[in-house]
């Protein structure tokens, strides 16, 4: 797909997740889009920034702590400040990754995600989360007999059908060898007020929302026969939090599960 299939008038969640977080790589439309869901849910710039300071301390734990050089970032998303490359790399400058997302803005801009260490590399492919096996058959770059870090970001809570969106999850851990992990998060309204869950409910019939929250039981479901590490499934904010971030949102305002786990 290329940039001229882009369809500005169309709301995308890479590009209202960008509205959110303050970029400018967006159109009316997903502005529109994004400050409708904020009256749904007034918090939801803040889980956006808290989902994003998720995204660094589990990927600098991975590259770490678990020695991972390998990653599988699906449902990227508009560049921006600390991408998953930047964070693995400074860490481990050899590291590999692939990104994967499926609107055609975000290919537009795949150069500030291929800015690699010369010790390692990045790729970008244009493909859906929906269609696992057409990512895994383009990971020329990735090892597969090696640990890879499978990284689902607030992207899965995109499918509405959970059962197959768990089945699409198992087809790509499968696809990985042993010491890989599975770092995922995803919106729930486990962590709402009763107000604030009856206004997202209500969004959700409207089809003013396109986000279909899980609750703790269902995210249990992808990370069946896998280790969790500490300090398991919790809200965003609550993994692993930086006593010396400027911003601490609570569970209620960050409304997205985190986990990583580790396949044994």
């Amino acid at each position: 797909m290329t940039i001229d299939k882009l369809d500005t008038g169309v709301p995308h969640p890479a590009r209202r997740y960008n509205y959110w977080l303050g970029g400018k790589d967006n159109f009316a439309a997903d502005r529109e889009s994004g400050d409708l869901l904020a009256k749904s849910y007034p918090a939801a710039r803040i889980a956006a920034r808290a989902n994003r300071a998720f995204l660094g301390r589990a990927v600098g734990f991975l590259a770490g702590e678990a020695g991972i050089r390998q990653f599988l970032d699906v449902g990227t998303g508009l560049p921006t400040a600390d991408n998953t490359h930047e964070v693995a790399q400074r860490v481990a400058p050899d590291s590999r990754i692939v990104y994967v997302d499926n609107d055609p803005m975000v290919m537009a801009h795949a150069r500030a995600l291929l800015t690699s260490t010369p010790e390692g590399q990045t790729r970008y492919l244009e493909e859906d989360l929906r269609e696992p096996e057409q990512i895994l058959a383009a990971l020329d770059i990735l090892d597969l007999s090696k640990p890879v870090a499978l990284i689902l970001v607030a992207v899965a809570h995109f499918l509405p059908d959970h059962p197959r969106s768990v089945e699409i999850v198992r087809m790509l851990l499968d696809a990985l060898p042993s010491g890989s992990y599975l770092m995922m998060s995803m919106a729930t309204t486990d962590f709402l007020t009763p107000e604030l869950k009856a206004n997202w409910d209500k969004a959700l019939r409207s089809g003013r929302s396109d986000v279909y929250p899980r609750a703790r039981a269902e995210f249990d479901e992808f990370f069946a026969g896998l280790e969790l590490i500490e300090p398991g499934v919790v809200a965003v904010s609550e993994w692993r939090p930086d006593p010396s971030a400027e911003e601490h949102p609570t569970s209620v305002e960050a409304s997205l599960f985190g986990a990583v786990a580790r396949k044994p």
